[in-house]
């Protein structure tokens, strides 16, 4: 019952459909009772000395027209229970999808890949199973068992029948013990196949490093582990599960002994005739299917149980970050305030922001600066609602953020992070990720404006040339500006660039940044970089430390202040100067 009320958005849908379904299966199980009292009547008959050609006739005529009649019933319930349960699986498929997609960071902290991997794959395959096969099953059981038990009684002997089904109640006890166990070790063995997928995926996006330490062997022997208890958890789930047919065999074959037995007694006793014996005996054999299926129903229900526990559980977690009901809308934002921002991530133990105030007028650049792990990225994130803040802590506006719209926010965004966020596409369809109609001359400025026009023209296959799973096939620097032009294409009001020019060099960097101040005058530009030179020429640069901002002004101001900044840009310089030598050198 649990099943169907978490899936009752989709029964209520799909009603009809299962109703005709059941009508459709309820009418083969009739149509199926019927042949045996056929042949048993035909077997009186024969005994007789009254069964004559013509009727003969009519009996195989009548079984070889039921037999057609099945079919086509068959046909048609078994498209549409079992269509149904395929468009289930569909759409578990895009809610689970969909649901991932509106997750903030913090939820796939909480939840491995592997994990995810396993419930679009396994658990919902294990639901689809319950609502096709599992209902087929329920409704065999149910239907056939009482229409043969009916008709045993009807047309054949009551006491016989209750003498015949007697082990029944024995079925349903190992049948409740034997589910209960199948379950608890399902769960376990899911859990298990999520850990293995979270391991295969470290191992593939980290196979440069595993080679470079030479650890192969280790990381195979660790997966090997994973994979052996993989298999021991699926061997222990199997062991249950082969215990089912075995229970319904031996009841199955203590029903036939006693109907066999008993019936004889009967006829012997002419309470019933040899063509009721032969007919209840083919109603036993009615009942073996039922009775193997009820047990098949078992098994897949608590399969499917488990599974949709598994996947409710996943799309019951709220993201942190959510519109409010009456959202406003600003078409270009403008002023952006930090007031006293203080920012914990989720999972972290001490603050990462600590009453940052900051100003940023319209078509300024904002230079962002210090040392690893200083709050740099963090702060960058605040504009991206990626987490919950403190109320009125950043307006945009004079509008606090946590009122805008999380698309509206968003849109305004150009965002190139650390990480290279490319898909196993081409290059053309990665720079028009967030502006898929964008046309050639579009794309050709953008190129330019990253300077990477160069680099494709190398390429023998130019913009269509497949990057390979997170731009394996490219270079670091090559990736970076893969993303800027992604970014640039949409010509956002805000574009962030976090560190995102690293992997290049100097006079590249420079160039770049060059053609992005030229073009985007009066629009706002954050960047953060350890490479102080790119900056430079930003209207605002702050300094930061441990989430503080102990410096800030123009690069002339905070050179002359003689902090951090000066001595990290002076250092940086020499740095230039000496490489430069050593090339001239050589």
């Amino acid at each position: 019952m649990s099943f169907i009320l978490k899936l009752g958005w989709f029964f209520r849908k799909r009603w009809l459909y299962y109703v005709f379904t059941v009508v459709l299966m309820s009418s083969t199980s009739f149509l199926n009772s019927v042949a045996p009292r056929l042949v048993g009547d035909a077997i009186d008959k024969m005994k007789g000395g009254l069964l004559t050609e013509a009727l003969l006739m009519q009996t195989v005529g009548l079984l070889f027209g039921i037999a057609i009649l099945m079919y086509l019933f068959f046909y048609v319930w078994n498209n549409l229970l079992f269509g149904s349960a395929a468009l289930l699986d569909k759409q578990l498929r895009d809610r689970l999808f969909g649901h991932w997609t509106r997750m903030t960071p913090s939820f796939f902290q909480r939840n491995r890949s592997g994990e995810l991997m396993a419930l679009a794959s396994n658990d919902i395959q294990a639901v689809s199973n319950t609502a096709g096969f599992g209902v087929l099953t329920l409704v065999n059981t149910v239907v056939i068992t009482s229409v043969v038990m009916v008709s045993m009684i009807v047309f054949v002997s009551f006491k016989l029948m209750i003498a015949a089904l007697l082990p029944l109640p024995l079925l349903a006890l190992a049948i409740s013990r034997l589910g209960k166990s199948l379950r608890n070790r399902f769960i376990v063995a899911q859990e298990s196949f999520g850990q293995m997928n979270d391991h295969v995926l470290e191992s593939i996006s980290g196979m440069r490093v595993i080679r470079s330490y030479v650890q192969e062997e280790k990381d195979m022997d660790a997966f090997e582990r994973v994979t052996g208890d993989v298999m021991d958890k699926n061997i222990k789930v199997a062991f249950v599960n082969a215990l089912f047919q075995p229970a319904i065999s031996i009841i199955v074959g203590v029903s036939f002994a006693i109907g066999i037995g008993y019936g004889s007694f009967l006829v012997f006793y002419n309470e019933i005739s040899l063509g009721q014996l032969v007919t209840f005996n083919i109603y036993l054999g009615l009942l073996i299917w039922p009775m193997i299926a009820f047990g098949e129903f078992i098994n897949i229900l608590q399969r499917g149980n488990a599974s949709i526990n598994r996947i409710q559980d996943n799309l019951e977690q709220r993201q942190e970050v959510s519109d409010t009901e009456k959202a406003v809308e600003i078409v270009h934002p403008g002023l952006i305030e930090f007031k006293g921002l203080t920012f914990r991530y989720p999972e972290g133990s001490a603050d990462s922001l600590k009453d940052l105030t900051l100003t940023i007028r319209r078509g300024e650049t904002l230079g962002i600066v210090g040392r690893t792990g200083s709050g740099k990225s963090t702060l960058l994130k605040q504009l991206l609602r990626q987490y919950p803040i403190s109320e009125r802590s950043l307006l945009i506006d004079g509008v606090p953020i946590e009122n805008i719209s999380i698309d509206n926010v968003r849109s305004w965004i150009g965002y190139v992070p650390q990480e290279h966020l490319l898909q196993s596409r081409t290059i053309r369809e990665n720079i028009a990720l967030g502006k898929p109609e964008a046309t050639a001359e579009e794309l050709t400025n953008v190129l330019d404006l990253a300077f990477l026009k160069q680099d494709i023209e190398q390429m023998d296959q130019g913009l269509s040339t497949i990057v390979g799973e997170n731009g394996v096939a490219l270079s670091g620097g090559q990736k970076q500006r893969v993303g800027i032009a992604r970014a640039l294409l949409t010509n956002p009001d805000i574009l962030i660039l976090d560190d995102a020019l690293s992997a290049v060099d100097a006079r590249t960097e420079h160039a770049i940044l060059e053609q992005i101040r030229r073009t985007r005058e009066g629009r706002t530009t954050l960047i953060a970089t350890h490479r102080l030179t790119a900056v430079a020429h930003a209207q605002q640069i702050i300094v930061l430390e441990t989430g503080r901002i102990i410096e800030s002004g123009t690069h002339e101001q905070l050179m002359q202040l003689g902090g951090w900044y000066c001595l990290q840009y002076n250092r940086q310089k020499l740095e230039q100067a000496l490489l430069t030598d050593e090339k001239e050198e050589l």
